[in-house]
């Protein structure tokens, strides 16, 4: 999608002046994402948060306006709870964070609470992984570690690295009673939860990448099925009947 830059006006600016075009009755609205945290890019877009009494049910929806391609998420004053626990059941507090990051554009007095409510929830984490599912991850990340270190086919091995990658991130985060993310967000959440280790992590899977060398990444893997016994496999059992 091509948007002319030089006609932007600033997100904030633009923000503003789309919430009195499509709600100016509205009782409140947030600006959030990566023009908030001064990570944005070329292709970024404003992400806002609308609250609207009147809106019978949340709905999404993309569009272009006063130069910025826009992504609306749009909220009553209940329906966004539903989000809430959804986002922290999966253990990617999307809403949430946009939330409690966002700049107030508008506020009737709602914004206070709502933020607090997105503050607590990200400060107490995801619900932490019992032993059973704790397993049941180390079983799949160790099946997948095997596939890796077994393929001898490079177009199927740089696939198997992406899944490996996303199961190896998730275990070390959420062994960790913390937020994971996809795409973008995996390194993000890595990041933040440790940056030595997310930039091992990063250059581990980038020199399989560039130089067809495995070592970093079964290393690390390894490490970080280390502490729970190492790869599981024998005895492993996954619905059998008593």
């Amino acid at each position: 999608m091509k948007v002319n830059q030089f006609q932007r006006l600033s997100p904030i600016q633009a923000a503003e002046k789309i919430i009195d075009k499509y709600f100016p009755h509205c009782e409140g609205a947030l600006l959030a994402g990566s023009v908030v945290r001064g990570q944005e890019s070329a292709t970024s877009d404003l992400d806002m948060v609308v609250f609207d009494q009147k809106v019978p049910a949340s709905y999404r929806e993309s569009f272009v306006e006063f130069g910025w391609p826009v992504e609306l998420f749009c909220h009553n004053l209940k329906s966004y709870q539903a989000f809430f626990k959804s986002d922290c059941e999966r253990a990617r507090p999307c809403l949430p964070r946009m939330i409690s990051e966002g700049i107030v554009i508008k506020d009737k007095g709602v914004l206070d609470g709502i933020k607090q409510e997105a503050g607590t929830l990200l400060n107490e984490g995801p619900e932490k992984w019992d032993t059973e599912t704790t397993k049941l991850k180390q079983y799949f990340l160790t099946d997948v570690l095997d596939d890796f270190i077994g393929s001898s086919n490079r177009s199927e091995s740089i696939f198997i690295a992406g899944t490996l990658a996303d199961l190896a991130a998730e275990f070390t985060l959420r062994t960790n009673n913390r937020w994971i993310g996809s795409s973008k967000w995996i390194v993000r959440a890595l990041a933040e939860f440790d940056e030595n280790f997310a930039e091992a992590f990063t250059q581990a899977f980038d020199l399989f990448y560039r130089n067809n060398d495995k070592s970093k990444v079964i290393h690390i893997v390894e490490s970080l099925l280390e502490p729970y016994g190492g790869r599981l496999f024998e005895g492993f059992s996954l619905g059998k009947k008593q």
